[in-house]
């Protein structure tokens, strides 16, 4: 079911599965850094499996996956700093932004504050976004730089609402897996689950969140709750 969306005041994005195919990219980082190593590196079936929870615990499946032990802190370092190396030196030249979705900012942009809120660290997530030309969209880019932030921790929706000056129940959480969906519920966030990433399969019945299959329907119901509502004018972030 629809929500009230005439509430809303900002949107925040997840990044990968949400508004860019990015697994190639993933999977080229990561496998670059287990080479690197002289570790096995794996196919991207494997991989997208393994996305969303940040750099760190993708590098630590990876290791588990080749009875490797995650607690060797030198190694995961290594590897974290390969991956990052080369993430940075080709942020999306293998994946891709998902169809419709720069029309979708494009037309919500100057109606609603939107941004991008990630358990990619921050420094990675804004190079994938800039090469992805989708930054003129987006008032900030808000990644997970500490254990702490990491979805489905509330605590990048709650900073993030609180940049906006808004209420958490006037954000809306967009993504595609079960850590968007949790950590909106624990800020007290709506949550639209769409149907084009990675996970959305995984998320709990329970959780109810507001299924959208394309962009277009993501765009379309907020210009529509827009023109019947008149809502106030966008807020600014200095």
């Amino acid at each position: 079911m629809t929500p009230d969306l005439s509430r809303i005041a900002a949107i925040a994005f997840d990044l990968d599965g949400t508004l860019v195919d990015s697994a190639p990219d993933i999977g080229h980082a990561l496998n670059a850094a287990l080479a690197d190593e002289g570790l096995r590196r794996f196919d991207l079936t494997t991989v997208r499996t393994w996305i969303g929870d940040g750099p760190d615990a993708l590098i630590a499946r990876a290791l588990v996956a080749q009875d490797r032990s995650p607690d060797d802190t030198a190694l995961r370092q290594r590897l974290r700093q390969g991956f990052d190396e080369a993430t940075l030196a080709a942020p999306l030249d293998h994946g891709h932004v998902y169809p419709g979705i720069a029309d979708l900012l494009r037309s919500l942009h100057g109606v609603l504050s939107m941004v991008v809120v990630t358990n990619k660290p921050t420094r990675l997530a804004q190079a994938v976004v800039e090469a992805a030309g989708l930054l003129p969209w987006l008032m900030h880019v808000q990644g997970a730089d500490t254990l702490a932030q990491r979805k489905p921790e509330p605590t990048m929706l709650l900073s993030t609402a609180a940049r906006f000056g808004v209420e958490p129940s006037r954000l809306l959480m967009v993504g595609d897996a079960p850590p968007d969906m949790l950590a909106a519920q624990a800020a007290g966030c709506l949550a639209a689950l769409v149907g084009w990433g990675y996970g959305a399969h995984a998320v709990p019945q329970a959780l109810r969140p507001w299924r959208v299959e394309t962009p277009l329907q993501l765009g379309s119901s907020f210009l529509a709750a827009a023109h019947s509502s008149h809502p106030s004018p966008t807020v600014s972030i200095d």
